[in-house]
Order: structure tokens, then C-alpha cells, then sequence
């Protein structure tokens, strides 16, 4: 397979009807795989609506994949193209099983679960995970762990047809558009991040097996957490769970919030973790986030408690996880200000969390840092650096342009959310439509208000839900993916 600069006509629909037809396609196999878990587990009317929905997204997934044939080369544009649609067409047919089993009827509400799975976000409609079928919470479960390193990039590790353009996609895909190569091939690469992945998933489960929680349980959490995605098995998401297994949790969402990449090269060389920049970073901001939430904490609650739900709730809330241990809902008015904030950090690129990711932080201080400074000296040369990096302009103009874009979604999406409820007649007030959209945009799940830590997504209304679906897929994407599709320039030849 070639690479090339700029997509043809004809090339694009091909491209296009190969990329998408092969996620759907390996969509559709880990439907057929928990269809016949739900019948091991003894759900046979479970396992076979999942098992229909897996048939269908199979078959349409192969038609797709073969109708226009192999695509021979694949270039920047056509990745981005292919990513930006692929992830609401996986989306769509991934709501199959919740609506063949019945346990989602309704169609807004299957999709809004299901994008919320993929892009690992964590906002549900489900009152009570716990009446589920185990299978549809396996599935459910599984969404956030494929979500969290990329479907994207999992068929294009399977797919060695793909060749080296699976780079094209890793660029539309991954965080800071600029994958971290292990080795000269991508599909290597990609390998060996799915080796860190599974291997930490792996260890999660086994770890929390061993505490208060069963195989099924441990399972679940284990991918959630991983992926950094929050769904959990229980209503009160882990606040019933023992100190331990609270604990376990914060652990995996803090290496979670790492990049992977950095993670493998630690296998050989721990003192990397140490000498990476933004891995500096990332821990102060945690650790500043806990000091904190703690000093607000204290003055109510008592000091072991109180410290404990300040590392969890940070730890979850920057690596965007969105597991709770309490209703940060219900917290004075300084510390429900402190947790918006929170939600606009995000964990490191190349990691599983979404939000504006750490580096970009760090970056966009030292550049507001450096524009003061040149205020007092006019005819001064500053160079913006992150740790021993020089960022070059593009790179730092790239990054301005991602956080004007974010802010500016954001502000868009709370109009527009306060704007359906004051025509549908809903309930919903500022804080709770400003902090959906925020959780959304971040993927991070649950917010505040009517959507906290104890409430679901159910009570808004049907157009909300659809807007923060398309908001979750934003923000999973790094924005620019999916707003490049409604630009002329992305079509043209």
C-alpha cells in the first residue's frame, strides 16, 4: 500500500466503504463473541437478539468492506474522513444489541448509551446497571475497553492490508494528532500499545477479583477503568464497593491517564516516567487538584474519608474516567467549581482519557507566559518550550486553534442545550446543561446537578441527547475530524 498526499475522486467512496465496512465488521465479531457468552451464562433470549444484531452488523459490515474492493492507498485527508464517519456509523450499529434485546427500546436512547460507550464517556441512561443481563453489561463494558485504544486502530492492526496508511488513521485518531512511534512500522506500534493495554486490563481484573467483587464485576471495571470510561455494574457507581477496591481503581485510572507508549518504554527503562515532561505535569496537577478538594473536604467530613474521596474523585475526574465515591453534586459551590475546572485538564496524550490532555496545558501556559513577558520587552525572542522541546509555531498555533475550537463548542453546546429545554419544557437549569456539556465535550460522563454522580442522562430531553452524542464523538476525536467534514476542502480533489 502507498501513501499519497491528496485523495482522488475515485479513491475517496472506496476508501471510504473499506475503512468503515472493516470497523464495523470487527464491530460486529464482538457481538457474535458476547452473544455466545450470554449463552454460556444461561441468557438464551438474550444471547439471541445479541446474536441477530451481530449477524446484520457482520454482514453489512463485509458488504462495506468488500463492495468497492481493497483500497490500495490511503492519504491525511481520507484518514480523517474515514475516522470522522466511521465512529457514528460503529455507533449506530452498535446500539443493535441493546434494541434486539430489549434492553434499551427506545432508538435516541440506545445510540446516546452506545456513543457513550465507543467514546468512552460513561453517561448513561441505564436507573440501574445492576438489572442488566450480564451479558448486555459484558457489552456494555466492552464498548469503553475497544473505545479506549481506538476501533480505528484495532482493525487497523488486524488488517495488515492496511499497510503503513494505517498512520493516516493513528493521526485522526490519537490525541495530539501525532502518534508516538515504538518502531518504524505502525502496525508494530500498534501492537505493542495493545500489549500494555490488555496486560493492565488483565492486571485490573485480577486485582479486583481478589477484593470484594465477583468475576463478572472484576471484569467490567477492570475494561472501564482502563479505558477510562466509568461504566459500572452498580447505580451508585463504586461508592458501595470496599476501600480496597476503590483504591485498586484509582491506581489503574491514574496509569490509565498515561501515555501507553511511555508505559511500554517503562517496561525496560522506569526512569522514564521521571524524565517525561508532561508526566511531570500530569501528577503535579493531580496532586494540586487533591490538596485542593481535600482542604474543602476536611472542614465536613472526617479526615480518612475525606482524603479519599479527594484522590479518587480528582484522579477520575482529570483522567476523565468519571467513577464516583460521592455525590460531588451535592458539594459546596467552591468545590462544584473546582470540579468543572478539573473536567477541562484530561490526562496525557496517548492515553485513553479525552478532554484537552495535559500537554496542551502545559503549552498553552507557556505561551500565555511568554506573551506577558514579551509585553515588558517589546524586541525580545522568546521561545516557547515544553520541558527540553521547542514547540514550533505551527504546532503552537495547532494547539491555540484546538482550545479556541473547544471553548467555543462548549459555549455553543450549553446555548443550545439550555435553548431545547426552554422549548421542550424540561426542568433543566444552567449548572446542569453547562456541566452535561462539559462532561460530554470531555468525555467524562457523569456532571452535576441533574446529571451527577447519582442521576442518569434519562430525564433529558430526546434533541439534548443527541446533541451531546454528537459532542461525545467530537470530543473522542479531537474535534477536528469531524468538523473537517463539513468542510468543502475535505471533498474537493
Amino acid at each position: 500500500m502507498t501513501i499519497v498526499s491528496e485523495p482522488s475522486v475515485r479513491s475517496l467512496p472506496r476508501t471510504l466503504s473499506y475503512v468503515i465496512g472493516s470497523a464495523v465488521t470487527a464491530v460486529g465479531a464482538s457481538m457474535l463473541a458476547t452473544a455466545g457468552l450470554a449463552y454460556a451464562l444461561g441468557e438464551p433470549d438474550t444471547g439471541q437478539g445479541i446474536l441477530l444484531a451481530g449477524a446484520i452488523t457482520v454482514a453489512c459490515g463485509v458488504l462495506m468492506w468488500r463492495i468497492l474492493g481493497a483500497a490500495t492507498s490511503i492519504s491525511v485527508k481520507e484518514g480523517f474522513a474515514a475516522v470522522g464517519l466511521a465512529w457514528f456509523v460503529i455507533s449506530a450499529f452498535g446500539a443493535l444489541p441493546y434494541l434486539f434485546t430489549g434492553t434499551i427500546p427506545n432508538v435516541t436512547d440506545a445510540f446516546f448509551e452506545t456513543v457513550s460507550g465507543f467514546t468512552t464517556t460513561g453517561s448513561t441512561v441505564v436507573a440501574n446497571p445492576a438489572d442488566l443481563p450480564r451479558s448486555i453489561g459484558v457489552w456494555r463494558g466492552f464498548t469503553q475497553w475497544v473505545g479506549g485504544m481506538g476501533v480505528i486502530i484495532l482493525s487497523v492492526a488486524a488488517l495488515p492490508l492496511l499497510g503503513t496508511g494505517g498512520l493516516q488513521l493513528a493521526r485522526a485518531e490519537l490525541p495530539g494528532g501525532k502518534p508516538d512511534r515504538l518502531t518504524p512500522r505502525f502496525k508494530e506500534t500498534a501492537k505493542r500499545l495493545w500489549f500494555v493495554y490488555v496486560g493492565l486490563t488483565a492486571l485490573a481484573a485480577v486485582l479486583l477479583a481478589a477484593g470484594d467483587l465477583d468475576v463478572y464485576q472484576a471484569v467490567v471495571h477492570a475494561m472501564t477503568t482502563t479505558a477510562t470510561g466509568g461504566f459500572s455494574t452498580q447505580a451508585t457507581s463504586v461508592a458501595s464497593f470496599s476501600t480496597y477496591t476503590q483504591w485498586v481503581i484509582t491506581v489503574f485510572m491514574f496509569l490509565a491517564g498515561v501515555n501507553f507508549a511511555l508505559h511500554y518504554k517503562a517496561l525496560r527503562h522506569p526512569s522514564v516516567y521521571a524524565r517525561d515532561s508532561e508526566f511531570r505535569l500530569y501528577t503535579a496537577l493531580i496532586v494540586a487538584g487533591i490538596v485542593l478538594v481535600a482542604g474543602g473536604l476536611l472542614a465536613d467530613n472526617e479526615p480518612a474519608g475525606a482524603i479519599r474521596d479527594a484522590v479518587f474523585t480528582v484522579v477520575s475526574l482529570v483522567t476523565t474516567t468519571g467513577f464516583a465515591t460521592s455525590d460531588w453534586g451535592s458539594w459546596r459551590p467552591a468545590l462544584q467549581i473546582l470540579v468543572i475546572g478539573l473536567m477541562f485538564l484530561g490526562g496525557m496524550a496517548g492515553s485513553t482519557s479525552g478532554s484537552v490532555k495535559t500537554f496542551r496545558v502545559g503549552i498553552l501556559a507557556k505561551a500565555a507566559f511568554s506573551d506577558l513577558r514579551r509585553l515588558v520587552y517589546p524586541r525580545g525572542v522568546f521561545t516557547v518550550r515544553f520541558g527540553r522541546d521547542r514547540i514550533p509555531d505551527h504546532l503552537l498555533e495547532s494547539i491555540q486553534s484546538f482550545f479556541l475550537f473547544y471553548m467555543f463548542l462548549f459555549m455553543t453546546g450549553t446555548f443550545l442545550l439550555a435553548f431545547i429545554d426552554a422549548n421542550m419544557s424540561e426542568s433543566l437549569n444552567l449548572v446542569t446543561a453547562a456541566s452535561a456539556v462539559a462532561a460530554a465535550l470531555g468525555n467524562i460522563g457523569p456532571a452535576l446537578a441533574d446529571v451527577g454522580p447519582t442521576a442518569t442522562y434519562a430525564s433529558i430531553a430526546w434533541p439534548g441527547k443527541w446533541l451531546l452524542s454528537g459532542l461525545m464523538i467530537v470530543g473522542r476525536l479531537e474535534i477536528f475530524p469531524v468538523l473537517l467534514l463539513f468542510t468543502r476542502d475535505l471533498w474537493r480533489r
